[in-house]
């Protein structure tokens, strides 16, 4: 384990230098670390607060595709799976930060699978409805019960299920979806 600052872009070359030091390669990354950020009105949001969410959410993500695709690149193959958010396809009230950040993780990821499809890299991204997990502690729990309403399923999602869909989008099976944003959401998602 390396922990890292994916704010900041020495850190992230630095950890792809360990990671390409001790496996000589770089085969996959998944962008999974995000925030929250606060849950209330974007009126009452502060600057710090909005610049915080985008550092974390949205530009992590770049510097992380940035610092393995010269590798990735070179072998003429990769594979990349951002996680979204359904909040990036449809907004969700009280989170426009978090909203705002991963509707830019889905179109960061088309217009990268466009730019790289040719060259054997593999970008896609999911957008999970409410997971349970640890970035639900960070959230109130009005916000928590709307996410959860718009869910027909009536269910929140396990990290199992979204794995396994991870899973297939990082894998030689997954070998004509690029550019994708596929929904994990128990049909929450409108498009």
């Amino acid at each position: 384990m390396a922990p890292v600052d994916l704010t900041q872009a020495r850190q992230v070359a630095g950890l792809v230098d360990t990671v390409l030091d001790r496996f000589g390669t770089v085969d996959i990354l998944v962008n999974n670390a995000g925030i929250a950020g606060p849950t209330k009105p974007l009126a009452e949001v502060t600057d710090e607060e909005w610049d915080q969410v985008m550092a974390v959410n949205l530009t992590g993500v770049f510097l992380c595709c940035r610092a393995v695709l010269p590798t990735m690149l070179k072998n003429q193959s990769g594979r990349i799976v951002n996680v979204a958010s359904i909040a990036g396809k449809e907004g969700n009230p009280t989170l426009a930060p978090y909203s705002a950040t991963k509707a830019g993780v889905i179109c960061l990821t088309k217009a990268l699978a466009k730019e790289v499809c040719q060259q054997g890299v593999y970008v896609n991204c999911v957008t999970p409805a409410v997971i349970d997990t640890p970035i639900l502690r960070q959230v109130g729990q009005e916000t928590i019960d709307y996410m959860i309403s718009k869910i027909p399923m009536g269910r929140v999602g396990k990290p199992q299920e979204v794995a396994a869909l991870i899973h297939f989008l990082a894998s030689d099976d997954c070998s004509f979806t690029n550019g994708a944003c596929v929904d994990i959401s128990g049909a929450r998602a409108t498009y």
